[in-house]
């Protein structure tokens, strides 16, 4: 039976158009997008503009627990990336199968309030505090289904092969003893997982100073055995240490020697990728893989800025995801990104397409294009054939503005509260007058596990 919805205005992938009626299947499938059609009578009516739901593609869904805490000088020298890894394992090494589900359950729920829709977890914690698989090797994976069907957005999951402690084939350390999984351990997790009901599978070799070459070839060849489309993620150029080390070790740079070695292509999403020279940048534009772009995990651990405008004017594709969850706010990181541009350039309104000269515009398709490949889900817009993914805007301070005017109100004129009203993930109500069902019990079950982790890490 069609579900229908009539937005005064709505997003979709061409631009802004007036009066659409929109119709979802069971499966929540779009069956029709219609422009131009008044509201008809009995139909529900959104709020506000229509915005298609924002992919989140890159997600470690526990570090939430500790978003906040690491924000102080010690003793070294300098605090960098590398001292809050430090301080991050100490977290990983502690948190239980039941804290992670409250965890991920209220970081979800957070997003749905804020208007992602799904979610890529790049998922790396995988066996018992010992660093000894779970009796169901997938514990901690079917945690974060769980938590993901409970709040209701779409998920991802990316199982993360971890192999070593750095270029070169260096042996782990032992407080990564809950990443290492041998390829054929981790393909067998990736099987057991796409039994899983509504879940997309997918792979992330974790980096190229985790992962050998021979390993990564192996996990290519296994996953195309078991899914050819799926989606492969990976951590790459972060750092300029991270850089540096690979050019020690190779005599290349990162995105460089990915690129000359593996199959990378429009199936792959490049998280960070913030190290670029002229022609890693240009080499990756033309292999159509996704950057993933996290800007405020960026700004917080001082990775550097990734070039966006010169990747967006090279027609490459990049999305945005919230990775260690210092905020938990899809229209902040859209803004972060082009203010990180506006002072890398010097100059305004930079992530622009000639199609949207409305940056906000701009900025919202984009990352649903790019979050959607990235996601290996039908989530990329509102369109036929695509997933009923919705987001309505409404604010009183919207009132007497246009559609794009509201949605560059609501990502630039930061009122330091949130303009979401409803969100729809396939179809299916998650938000309604920016209430979440889950709320209240979402938040207590998040407090009491980190109060439990904070007591374990002292």
């Amino acid at each position: 039976m069609e579900r229908r919805l009539h937005a005064r205005h709505a997003l979709l992938p061409g631009g802004w158009a007036q009066d659409v009626l929109l119709g979802w299947d069971g499966r929540g499938t779009l069956q029709r997008v219609d422009a131009g059609v008044a509201a008809p009578d009995g139909v529900a009516r959104a709020a506000g503009p229509l915005l298609p739901g924002l992919p989140n593609l890159h997600s470690h869904a526990f570090q939430r627990a500790f978003a906040g805490l690491t924000e102080y000088r010690r003793a070294e020298a300098a605090d960098s990336f590398w001292t809050w890894r430090d301080r991050m394992y100490r977290f990983a090494l502690a948190i239980s199968p039941e804290q992670l589900e409250a965890i991920a359950t209220r970081l979800y729920v957070e997003m749905l309030r804020t208007g992602y829709t799904a979610v890529c977890e790049f998922h790396y914690l995988h066996h018992g505090i010992d660093g000894r698989a779970h009796a169901e090797p997938a514990e901690l994976s079917l945690r974060l289904a769980a938590a993901a069907r409970r709040a209701g957005i779409g998920l991802t999951l990316l199982p993360v092969l971890y192999r070593h402690g750095g270029f070169g084939s260096v042996p782990a350390h032992t407080d990564q003893r809950r990443f290492l999984n041998p390829v054929d351990a981790l393909l067998r997790l990736v099987e057991r997982l796409r039994r899983e009901p509504g879940v997309r599978v997918g792979v992330a070799p974790h980096s190229l100073r985790a992962v050998a070459a021979d390993d990564l070839a192996a996990l290519i060849a296994g996953l195309e055995a078991i899914d050819a489309d799926a989606p492969i993620h990976i951590h790459i150029a972060e750092q300029e240490q991270e850089v540096a080390d690979c050019l020690a070790w190779s005599g290349a740079r990162p995105v460089q020697w990915l690129l000359d070695h593996a199959p990378v292509d429009r199936r792959w999403c490049l998280v960070h990728a913030t190290h670029l020279d002229d022609a890693e940048a240009a080499a990756l534009a033309r292999c159509g893989a996704v950057v993933g772009l996290c800007p405020s995990t960026e700004a917080n651990l001082g990775d550097g800025l990734f070039d966006a405008a010169r990747h967006v004017g090279a027609g490459g594709r990049w999305g945005i995801g919230s990775d260690s969850h210092v905020s938990v706010d899809a229209a902040e990181e859209l803004r972060l990104l082009e203010y990180g541009q506006r002072l890398l350039q010097r100059r305004r309104n930079v992530v622009v397409a000639p199609a949207h000269p409305q940056v906000a515009d701009t900025l919202w398709l984009g990352a649903v294009a790019g979050g959607a490949a990235a996601s290996g889900r039908p989530v990329a817009g509102l369109a036929v054939g695509q997933q009923a993914d919705m987001v309505a805007i409404a604010d009183p301070l919207f009132a007497d503005l246009a559609p794009e005017q509201a949605l560059a109100s609501f990502v630039f004129a930061n009122q330091r509260r949130n303009a979401v009203s409803d969100v729809w993930v396939g179809g299916m109500p998650r938000v309604q007058n920016g209430r979440h069902a889950e709320e209240a019990a979402s938040l207590e079950g998040f407090v009491a596990a980190r109060r439990q982790l904070l007591a374990e890490t002292r």
